[in-house]
C-alpha cells in the first residue's frame, strides 16, 4: 500500500519516527523468525527420531502378534487379550514457545499393578508376550510424538506468518517510507532554495532602489 504524505517538515518528522519504529520492528521480527526456525529444526529432528522408534516398535509388535496368531487358537488369543490389567489417564495442557501456544500431552496416572499380562503362560506363546511387552511401553513415545507433531505444525504456521511480516516490512513498508523521506527532503530543499533565491532578488531590488 502506497504511503501518501504532504511535503512538510511535520510530515517528515512523523515519517522518520515511523521508519525508526518499522526498522526496530523488522529487527525484532527477524530475530523471532530466526529463533523459531532454530527451535523448529530441533523439533523436526526429534519428531523424526520418535517416529522411527515408534514405527520400529509397532512393526516388531505386529510381527510378534502375527506369529502368535499363527500358532495359537483364535479363541485362546482373544481370551488372553480380553481383560485389561491397567489404566492410564492422559493430561492435555498448553505451553508458550516464542508466543506460540502449543499442546502438552502426558500420562499422569497409571494403575499400580506391575504385571502387564492379563493371562497365564500355559496356553500362550513367547511372541505374544513380546508383543504385549513392546506395546505396554510405547504409550509415552506415542504421546510425545503426537505433542511434537502438533507443535511442529503450529510452529511452521507461525514461521510463515512471521516471514510474511518480515518481508512486508523489508520489501514494502521500509522502502516506501525511505523513498517518501527522500522525496519530502528534496521538496523542502527545493522550496528553501527557491525562498533563498527570492530573498536575494528582493534584496537586490531594494539595494538598486536605494541607490536610485
Amino acid at each position: 500500500m502506497e504511503i501518501r504524505v504532504n511535503p512538510t517538515r511535520m510530515e517528515l518528522t512523523k515519517l522518520k519516527k515511523r521508519l525508526k519504529i518499522a526498522k526496530r520492528g523488522h529487527k525484532l521480527l527477524k530475530d523471532k523468525q530466526d529463533e523459531l526456525i532454530k527451535k523448529f529444526v530441533d523439533l523436526v529432528k526429534r519428531n523424526k527420531e520418535l517416529r522411527e522408534q515408534v514405527e520400529k516398535e509397532l512393526t516388531s509388535a505386529l510381527r510378534d502378534f502375527v506369529m502368535a496368531r499363527a500358532v495359537m487358537p483364535g479363541e485362546v488369543l482373544e481370551e488372553s487379550l480380553m481383560y485389561p490389567v491397567g489404566s492410564v489417564d492422559i493430561e492435555v495442557g498448553r505451553k508458550n514457545i516464542m508466543s506460540v501456544i502449543v499442546p502438552t500431552i502426558k500420562a499422569v496416572q497409571q494403575q499400580e499393578n506391575k504385571n502387564i499380562f492379563s493371562y497365564g503362560f500355559y496356553n500362550t506363546t513367547g511372541q505374544l508376550d513380546d508383543a504385549i511387552t513392546v506395546l505396554s511401553g510405547i504409550l509415552p513415545k506415542l504421546l510425545e510424538l503426537a505433542e511434537v507433531e502438533k507443535t511442529c505444525q503450529l510452529m511452521a504456521a507461525e514461521i510463515e506468518k512471521t516471514r510474511r511480516r518480515v518481508n512486508a516490512l523489508e520489501h514494502i513498508m521500509i522502502p516506501q517510507m525511505t523513498d517518501k523521506i527522500k522525496y519530502i527532503t528534496m521538496k523542502l530543499d527545493e522550496n528553501e532554495r527557491g525562498n533563498l533565491t527570492r530573498l536575494m532578488k528582493i534584496k537586490e531590488m531594494v539595494m538598486v532602489e536605494g541607490r536610485v
